[in-house]
């Protein structure tokens, strides 16, 4: 029987970054992945903005929660396939050593926190903008061609793409991918035009410029 790839998410305080892409990557692919996410400094609660960007399209909203890393450390905890850093702050030998030798690659995601409380509009923007830099990073992971096969073949697989260098050079990939969402219209994506209508969110490439 074939297994599910693991793959942790890491950020400073596991209430926004981390946990967004842990929701994003079980709600588009949760049929090939187990996602998880933690950090060193895991805060008490989600914070209240990324919940807002998770509602009301992504499911299964009641199992996310900040979580230490160190969870992820003993004998005793699950074996990861990848550990994808989202802050510099946890990433390379910054980090503790996860078992099973993960690969470990460093996605930049911009914090939305980072530049001190702005006003409301202003922080509901930042976190619309990091949003969408999640939805694109997971996005183009999923559809690396590596993950095309169960988990449990790849180290038999005579071509498999080292994950960590595929997506550390910044690999791109133009694919559709939709995750439930309950309003409509549109927005450009670095690079992506990504149109989210009543039922779904699709993330295609675009012909217009790209914002900046």
């Amino acid at each position: 029987m074939s297994r599910k790839y693991k793959v942790l998410f890491l950020c400073r305080d596991n209430s926004i970054r981390s946990i967004i892409a842990e929701a994003l990557l079980r709600e588009l692919a949760g049929h090939r992945f187990e996602a998880f996410s933690a950090g060193p400094e895991p805060a008490a609660r989600l914070h209240p903005l990324a919940v807002a960007q998770l509602q009301p399209g992504i499911s299964g909203r009641a199992v996310l929660s900040p979580k230490s890393w160190l969870e992820f450390t003993g004998e005793w905890a699950p074996r990861m396939d990848i550990v994808i850093a989202l802050d510099e702050s946890v990433g390379g030998l910054h980090a503790p050593v996860f078992p099973g030798a993960p690969a470990f690659v460093y996605w930049t995601i911009a914090d939305p926190l980072a530049g001190g409380q702005g006003s409301a509009d202003e922080q509901a923007r930042l976190f619309d903008k990091t949003f969408w830099q999640i939805v694109r990073q997971v996005s183009a992971f999923i559809e690396l061609p590596q993950y095309a096969q169960p988990a449990s073949n790849r180290a038999n697989h005579a071509n498999i793409v080292d994950p960590a260098n595929a997506i550390n050079a910044g690999n791109t990939v133009n694919a559709a991918n939709t995750v439930n969402m309950a309003s409509g219209g549109a927005k450009p994506v670095r690079g992506t035009a990504v149109r989210f209508e009543t039922t779904a969110i699709v993330s295609a490439p675009s012909s217009a410029a790209a914002c900046t």
